[in-house]
């Protein structure tokens, strides 16, 4: 991982506010998340900008990461179109439609327990393992789920800001 600087760290520090705020934008749809960011812009390193996202969402509210789960598609159903999506559910792609139909099952049910999508930093991740931790997830108490949620989207945050900053 780069934590230095790069061209992409350097074009991210000195777009207009408006090309970054909607370059964090793609990186988590939280308004607070992102300002956050622009406010301390320019980072010396990618480490900083790590930083920065990190301690960004541990500040978050609960209508903040509600706010970023509203940005990210239920797995197994990347957004049409989204590179980004279905680059990081790719381990859903070859699910058998046994394993898409009870993910979908879990998904709804998921859902209608928590009122948002299920979250989980996919990338890398099998559908299986990715069914396996809604199938432990699901019985947790909001709050529990909520910080679970909170680490996995900075954990998407990371993964998401790595390939800005590493973009030639």
């Amino acid at each position: 991982m780069t934590s230095g600087s790069t061209p992409g760290l350097a074009r991210f520090n000195t777009s207009a506010d408006s090309e970054a705020t909607a370059t964090l934008h793609e990186v988590c749809a939280s308004s607070a998340w992102g300002s956050k960011l622009l406010a301390q812009r320019p980072y010396a390193t990618a480490e900083a900008l790590f930083l920065a996202s990190d301690a960004a969402m541990a500040e978050l509210t609960a209508e903040d990461l509600a706010e970023a789960m509203a940005g990210h598609p239920p797995i197994g159903r990347p957004k049409p179109g989204d590179p980004t999506s279905s680059r990081e559910q790719r381990g859903m792609a070859g699910a058998s439609e046994e394993l898409k139909a009870e993910m979908l099952e879990l998904n709804l049910a998921y859902q209608e327990k928590f009122g948002h999508v299920f979250l989980i930093c996919a990338t890398g991740a099998t559908g299986e393992q990715m069914r396996d931790a809604m199938r432990d997830r699901i019985g947790n108490t909001a709050e529990a789920e909520r910080e679970i949620v909170r680490t996995e989207l900075g954990k998407i945050n990371r993964i998401r800001l790595t390939r800005l900053v590493e973009e030639d």
